[in-house]
């Protein structure tokens, strides 16, 4: 992806790659796509490349699940997992959260090459380029899909907004900072403060 200086990587359709029409990708023709090093995701049957993470990005994700491997997969509560790893929503919607955990009751969901069907908890970190693909078309996505639990991490901010399904629609429980913990739904008594991972 080339950009020009001062101008941000965003997250774009990916019109020029071969395949379906936009609005009719589905999983066979993006798992059918080369691995040549770019991200992709579809959402609503339209191809969109992502731009590479940066390294605060990654550093964010990398404590954050440090965290969560202890509180889920060392408990005993489930899978903990970071991109690149597929999330078929849906037929049309197939997404590489940063994070995502899957609890017991839904280990079926996982297979060799991917997650099919809704994770019980979703984290996406916000950067400049992903922000509104983050909250809107895959923020839309996951409530259809019906993640009960959506993460939006805010690395400038240093925040994090707690999204939890009610009613088929994401109603924010708050945004958390500093010594906060999050009153997750999904992962109770997870009580690491905010400010260890931001």
């Amino acid at each position: 992806m080339t950009t020009t200086a001062g101008r941000v990587p965003m997250v774009t359709p990916a019109d020029d790659v071969p395949g379906p029409e936009q609005g009719h990708w589905t999983y066979q023709e993006y798992a059918a796509l080369p691995d040549d090093g770019r991200r992709f995701e579809i959402v609503d049957g339209v191809l969109y490349m992502s731009p590479l993470p940066s390294e605060a990005h990654q550093s964010i994700v990398t404590r954050l699940v440090y965290h969560l491997f202890g509180h889920v997969e060392l408990a005993g509560r489930g899978r903990a997992y970071v991109s690149p790893f597929d999330v078929e929503l849906a037929l049309k919607d197939v997404v590489q959260p940063d994070i995502l955990v899957v609890l017991n009751a839904h280990l079926e969901r996982i297979t060799p090459s991917r997650v099919v069907g809704a994770p019980d908890l979703v984290i996406e970190v916000v950067s400049p380029g992903s922000s509104t693909q983050d909250r809107h078309e895959k923020f839309t996505a996951y409530a259809r899909a019906g993640v009960p639990e959506y993460w939006l991490i805010e690395p400038f901010a240093r925040t994090i907004e707690l999204f939890t399904l009610e009613s088929e629609k994401y109603r924010s429980l708050g945004v958390y900072e500093g010594m906060a913990t999050l009153p997750s739904r999904v992962l109770p008594g997870f009580s690491v403060k905010v400010k260890q991972f931001l």
